[in-house]
């Protein structure tokens, strides 16, 4: 039964027989017959299929549900009972939105410390996705807002407060200010994070409250690519203060307070609420824990 649950988890995750079938490692022909003996066991049609896949029908969609819950307690349980036999072991996929990255070795550099063999995967990745992705098991915890969309069925471990700061050349228009309000901002050349960000979102949002017409000239859903450019001083961007902290910035480029109003937001970890939990996980929410104790001392 479980691998047939697998089966539905894939095709929820991929929307494609074949793509499904590589990602459970099976022919599309044995994946369509394991979907299809599922349906015959409950009695009714799951999938909604012609030649291609059309989505689930309202009992597939019932019974995804269940079977997120049913292979995640499963997977939950094989890692509880190894972890008594090896201690914590095991691959923690970690999903992360984009501005929240350079935080991220804060938290897995001592987890890895107390727990040298677990292995990680870090995914770049947005606010929606992370959810999306935690609900169908592709990810075992994310780092994202906590406080501005919903987030859905998870446990959440605060970290951080976020503000949001301009970053502009020294020499540019409000380069030796030191503050700016969001109007002032609305008024520069910006390279901003693409519209399916969260960070985006929040930042539009707070543009148009002060009255100004957000209108990037240049967005990418990389910090990476934003930092570099506003690193020829021909562009201004909007960032946390913790990125530009990790990251650096040269000393042509300033990072100024936004105020008027001054927004902050807290960013946390995200963690399927099941219980118990696995220990890896309740590793990484003790590890959490302790990171937004030594951030708040400082």
């Amino acid at each position: 039964m479980l691998d047939k649950l697998d089966f539905l988890l894939a095709l929820a995750q991929e929307r494609h027989f074949g793509r499904a079938a590589e990602t459970c490692g099976v022919t599309q022909p044995t994946l369509s017959a394991g979907v299809k003996q599922l349906e015959d066991a409950l009695g009714v049609r799951l999938v909604e299929r012609g030649s291609r896949f059309h989505g689930f029908t309202p009992e597939g969609q019932r019974a995804l549900e269940w079977a997120r819950r049913i292979v995640g307690d499963a997977r939950a349980m094989r890692q509880d009972i190894d972890a008594l036999k090896r201690g914590v072991v095991g691959h923690l996929r970690i999903a992360v939105i984009p501005t929240a990255l350079p935080m991220v070795a804060q938290l897995t550099t001592p987890y890895r410390a107390q727990h040298p063999d677990v292995r990680f995967t870090i995914l770049s990745s947005t606010s929606l996705d992370i959810g999306a992705a935690l609900d169908n098991l592709e990810v075992d915890a994310g780092i994202t807002y906590l406080d501005n969309e919903p987030l859905g069925r998870v446990s959440v471990t605060p970290i951080w407060r976020e503000g949001y700061r301009l970053i502009t050349a020294a020499d540019g228009e409000f380069g030796a200010q030191e503050t700016v309000t969001w109007r002032d901002v609305g008024r520069l050349p910006l390279c901003l994070l693409t519209p399916d960000m969260q960070n985006r979102r929040i930042v539009e949002t707070l543009l148009r409250e002060a009255g100004a017409s957000p209108s990037p000239t240049l967005e990418s859903n990389d910090t990476v690519v934003l930092l570099s450019h506003v690193r020829t001083g021909a562009w201004s961007s909007v960032l946390q203060q913790s990125f530009t902290d990790v990251m650096g910035l040269p000393p042509n480029i300033r990072s100024i307070p936004i105020v008027d109003p001054e927004v902050v937001h807290t960013v946390g970890l995200v963690v399927p609420h099941r219980d118990p939990t696995t220990p890896a996980t309740t590793a990484l929410v003790a590890t959490a824990k302790a990171l937004a104790a030594r951030l708040a001392s400082v």
